[in-house]
């Protein structure tokens, strides 16, 4: 498509025709903006450029650069990945891998999972994941405020129990929104930081 809508003399007569009429049959209009969201959005660099570097610590290969390290400056704290030319000789170090093999779609698995272990029922399950339910009793079933509330009360234990976990490993982080929500987790416990006294 990308052809035919930027170099049209690279494709045949027969099949621009073809699709130009898919195209028309669509109602595709270049530019135009989504009416609704879409389950799954693919055509952006996220994963390839942002996701992946972060959890593998590596850049993919793109012709005509091999897989390479994602460069980093130590300033400002704790740090931004260097761009352009000569990213890597102006680097004070590189990004080390959070979760190797991580993807978006198996974040993904893990959410249904997670709804799953907290008894969400399957219509909002289908409905956080972008699925659409086909079957009949799917028809007759639907999302409601207590529903909702559920799940937001189970994922909310679930975020705050992950955060007294890393709250357990060390009490700050060098980075702002984290560091934030371990004060927050802090104060909710009546915890004083390391070195200084509790308040009475």
């Amino acid at each position: 498509m990308s052809n035919i809508l930027n170099h049209p003399e690279r494709v045949s007569e027969a099949t621009r025709a073809e699709v130009e009429q898919a195209i028309a049959d669509l109602g595709f209009v270049r530019g135009g903006v989504v009416s609704e969201h879409a389950a799954h959005w693919r055509r952006n660099g996220f994963a390839t450029w942002l996701f992946t570097p972060a959890v593998s610590g590596w850049y993919p290969k793109k012709a005509p650069q091999e897989p390479r390290p994602v460069p980093l400056l130590g300033e400002p704290w704790p740090g931004v990945p260097a761009r352009g030319r000569g990213a890597s000789e102006r680097a004070d170090a590189c990004w080390l891998p959070i979760a190797k093999g991580l993807t978006p779609h198996g974040l993904r698995h893990t959410h249904r999972t997670m709804m799953e272990d907290l008894g969400t029922e399957k219509v909002l399950m289908d409905e956080r994941m972008g699925h659409i339910a086909g079957s009949v009793s799917a028809r007759y079933a639907h999302v409601t405020p207590g529903v909702r509330k559920r799940l937001m009360v189970g994922l909310t234990e679930q975020w705050e129990a992950a955060l007294d976990a890393r709250l357990a490993l060390f009490p700050t982080s060098p980075v702002r929104v984290l560091n934030e929500l371990l004060r927050a987790r802090r104060d909710a416990h009546g915890l004083a930081m390391p070195g200084t006294c509790a308040a009475k």
